[in-house]
Formats: structure tokens, sequence, C-alpha cells
């Protein structure tokens, strides 16, 4: 597209510039892999052994990523029809905003930035880093440019080498973004069907090679009786702890608790909708890559989980090193270079995952922009017809969200130590701040398939193009029961994460309501202007 073109008639002497727009680029195929690739990350070769824990045994595994399947999808069908009735650049942000309130809108939006989407960005930057040195050593989280400088008795800021390839990776990823969405898509795709590959890899060397009658015995002979638990203590003192052995009761809150991993592991799917605008025929396309993106990753995890259980006891997937129960499976096919072929599928399948995340990520502060609630610079394009500045935005944010640390401490409040060097141990702050709104998230999805139903109560334009309009569009499969199901389950799971995860889950309503006031600043700025 060029940048300018001859005057329009009537108009002499002056050479006329109109605004660039949005590239339509992303065929079906695009907008499957992007919905695709956001999902893989490093999550689903890491989260297991923490819902085996949990859950206790291997039926109970399984099940916990069918209910996370389940909502998924669900979700996913849902959110076909959205898109399909407004696609829209922001995607999430503008179905709220019709259906409710800009408010809510921007609600999302703030938390979005701030949080959901900046600390993915940090916390899959961080696992590319890390196994990116287990192939290259030099990427270490011990080799310091900045020791870590105490801020507080919690937290401290530090640069180490690991922490600047991340930071790295971020930076080229967000310039090939910059570039124009034709790169950006291409990169995608490439990283999207090496990764899926090679998750088929995983699960073909698990069933087929490591594949053992003692892990078979151990794990199928009795799915369902739970051991070698994790206890949930529940953060409010009037509550007994509980566990999948204490009835139905704890077995119901364990396997709510252990959907924070399975979810995180399967969340990113609803990234496409924000690139609405850039998809062709996007009535058609995005409930169609929503539905078989999710459910095609769903089946892949699921065939994962298989493949973990036929090759390791349950107790060896509890106990696997840094939890890494991927590395523990290839392990037992082709004994220490499973390390280094994991580390291989990691990297490839976390840089992929990030290009998905920013691509899509600064689609929505673009929107917030054009509706005058956000830096008023973010609603503009590049020669390439992409949010250069929006990129910038996210991907400044998501580096300084690399630096905080925090402190890491025994049960006894002491700092701890690494046996191995004396040195102190330290986590990363974007761990924390996710922890903090997985239950927002799941409100503001619960919202948005509320809107749903506001949506479709609203009357559709009484004249024949209005009516014709709304006969054409895609339908929620399932409605209303899947939504409905949705929103019942999703809803229990934060009613449960409220009371046993307390004191990671008012904080990040705190986050949501911080947006309050930011929406009244670029209200009364919008108004003023």
């Amino acid at each position: 597209m060029p940048d300018c073109t001859e005057p329009p008639r009537g108009r002499v002497g002056a050479i006329f510039c109109p605004a660039p727009t949005l590239a339509r680029e992303l065929g079906l195929f695009d907008s499957t892999m992007m919905v695709a690739g956001s999902m893989i990350g490093s999550g689903i070769f890491l989260v297991t052994p923490d819902i085996a824990r949990h859950t206790g045994a291997a039926g109970w595994v399984l099940v916990t990523w069918v209910i996370t399947g389940l909502l998924t999808v669900g979700a996913a069908l849902s959110y076909g029809e959205l898109a399909a009735r407004w696609p829209r650049a922001g995607g999430q942000y503008v179905y709220l905003r019709e259906a409710f309130s800009p408010l809510w809108g921007f609600l999302f939006g703030w938390t979005f930035f701030l949080v959901i989407q900046a600390g993915s960005i940090a916390a899959v930057a961080i696992g590319f880093a890390k196994y990116l040195g287990v192939l290259v050593p030099t990427v270490s989280p011990d080799k310091w440019i900045v020791r870590p400088v105490p801020l507080s008795k919690d937290y401290a800021v530090s640069l180490s080498v690991q922490q600047l390839v991340a930071i790295g990776s971020i930076a080229l990823l967000t310039w090939l973004n910059m570039r124009g969405l034709r790169l950006g898509k291409w990169v995608q795709n490439v990283f999207t069907l090496a990764k899926t590959l090679g998750l088929l890899g995983l699960i073909g060397a698990g069933i087929l090679l490591g594949r053992n009658a003692a892990a078979i015995r151990d794990n199928f002979s009795d799915l369902w009786t739970p051991r070698g638990l994790q206890t949930v203590q529940p953060d409010l003192p009037l509550l007994p702890a509980v566990s999948a052995a204490t009835g139905l009761g704890g077995l119901f809150v364990a396997l709510c608790v252990a959907q924070v991993g399975s979810l995180f592991a399967a969340d990113a799917w609803n990234n496409v909708t924000f690139t609405s605008e850039e998809v062709k025929n996007p009535r058609q396309n995005l409930p169609l890559a929503l539905a078989g993106g999710a459910a095609l990753v769903i089946v892949l995890y699921l065939l994962a989980n298989l493949a973990y259980l036929v090759s390791l006891p349950l107790g060896a997937i509890q106990q696997a090193p840094d939890d890494c129960v991927a590395s523990a499976t290839l392990a037992v096919v082709c004994g220490d270079a499973g390390a280094i072929l994991m580390a291989v599928a990691i990297v490839i399948s976390t840089f992929g995952c990030n290009n998905g995340l920013i691509l899509a990520g600064a689609r929505v502060g673009y929107a917030m922009a054009r509706d005058g609630l956000f830096f008023q610079a973010t609603g503009r394009l590049n020669r390439h017809r992409v949010p250069a500045v929006a990129l910038i935005l996210q991907g400044l944010w998501s580096s300084l969200l690399v630096l905080p640390r925090t402190r890491l401490r025994d049960p006894d409040g002491n700092p701890l130590i690494d046996p191995a060097t004396g040195s102190e141990q330290y986590g990363n702050l974007y761990s924390n701040l996710l922890d903090y709104v997985v239950s927002a998230v799941l409100i503001f999805y619960v919202l948005t398939i509320v809107g749903l139903f506001v949506l479709r109560r609203r009357k559709a334009a009484a004249d024949e193009r209005g009516a014709a309009y709304e006969a054409s569009l895609h339908r929620a499969w399932g409605y209303p029961l899947v939504p409905a199901l949705y929103v019942v389950g999703a809803t229990v799971l934060v009613a449960v994460l409220l009371i046993y995860r307390t004191r990671t889950t008012w904080p990040g309503l705190l986050i949501v309501l911080t947006g309050i006031p930011a929406y009244a600043w670029w209200r009364r700025a919008a108004q003023t202007a």
C-alpha cells in the first residue's frame, strides 16, 4: 500500500495521505496456527507433575485435562459467534465493550496489558532462555550482569545472562512483528508446525517406545485411588486442609486447584480474536480457527499425558526433576539425550508461542487507543500497517517484568539458600503476577460469554439488511447449554480459588480495580481533547 496517493477530485495542490489500515493477510490456516501456536508453550511439558501431586491418581490426572479441554473448547465455540458478530481489532475488549459498557472493556484491556499478556510474554521468554541454557551453558541464571539488588524483604531486581537473553528474544520478536503482518505470520506458521511435530514426536516416543509394563501396571491397575498427595492448605483460617483422599469434597477442591496449571497451559486460545480485522473472511474463518485450533491442542495435550502415564509410574511423574516430566519421559526412550531433545523442543515451542502473544497482544492497546482509552500513539499504524508503538510499549513493559525477582523463603521465613553455591535463591515476579490474575482472567472469560447471551437478546435491525445479517451469522454450537455450562463451571472454579487460594486471588482483583481510576482519567482526557 503506498503511503500517499493523488489528491482526491476537487482538492488541488496538497498531497493526500490516507491513514493506513490493518492488512487482511491471515487466512484460515494462518488463524488456526495462531490459536494453536499461542496455546502450546512450555506448560504441557511442566504442569502435569503438580496436577499429579494434587489429584494423586492417573485417572484424575486425565480427568483434570478433560475438564480443561471441555472448558477451553466450550469457550472457543462461544467466542466463535462473538468473533463473527464483531470482527474488530481487540477481540475480547470489543465484545465486553459492546455487551456491557466501555468500562468493562477497558478493565479487561487494562489488566490484559498490565499483567495478563505482558506477564505471559515475560514468563515464556524466561522459559525460552532457561532451556536455551541447557544447550548453551553460558545462558545461565547465575552469570550476573547486575547482581540482585534487594528492594525489600520479599523483592529484588537483577540482570543475569539468562534474563538478558529473555529480553533479547522479546526485542527480536517485537522488531520482526513491526516489519509487517506477513513476516509475523510466517514466523508463527513455521514455529507452530515445528513444535506441533515435536509434540507429536514426544507422544509417539512415549506411547510407542517408552511404554513399559511397570508404569502401565502402576498407573492403570487402579485409576482412581489417590496416593503421594499434596495437601491443599486453605488461606482462610476457618477452613480445614483437604486433599483428594478426604472424600468427594476434598477431591473436588483438588481438581479445581489442579486446573490452575492445566488452564494456564491451554490459555491464549483467544489471541486470534485480537487480530480480527486482519483475518480474511473473518465471519467464517474466525469461528473455524477458534474451534479447530483449540480442539487440536487439547487432543495433543491428552495424548501427551497418556504418553507420560504409560512411560512413567505416578511417583516418578510427581517427583520429576524441575517438574520436567517430558524430559523424564524421553529419558526412558533415549537416556541422557532426552534432556537435550526436550530442551530443543521447548526452545522452539516457547519462541513460537511468544511470537503469537506479541503479534496479537498489541492489537488490544491499538483498539483501546482508537476509542480514546489508551495512549494515542498506540492507535497509529506504521508504513507496514501494524501498530508499531503498541508493539514497542508492550515489549518494553514485558521486558521490565523480567527484571524483578522474588526472594524465596522457607516455611520459617528464612531465605532459601542453594546448597551447591551457598547463594540466596530467587524467583520471578511475573510468576506471582500470573498467579494473582488467574481468577481475574476466568472472570473476564465468564463475563464475555455472558455477553453472548446479552447480545443474542438484543434485537437485530428491523430493516432487511439487518435481518439478513443476523441470519448469516455463525452461531455458537450447543447454545445455550454449552455457554451456560462454561459460565457455571468457571464460576465455581473461581469461587474455590477465592476460598482456598485467597492470597493469590485478591491481589488479582485489586489489579483489575486499579483500572477504574485509569479509565476515568483517559475518559476525561478524551472528552477534553
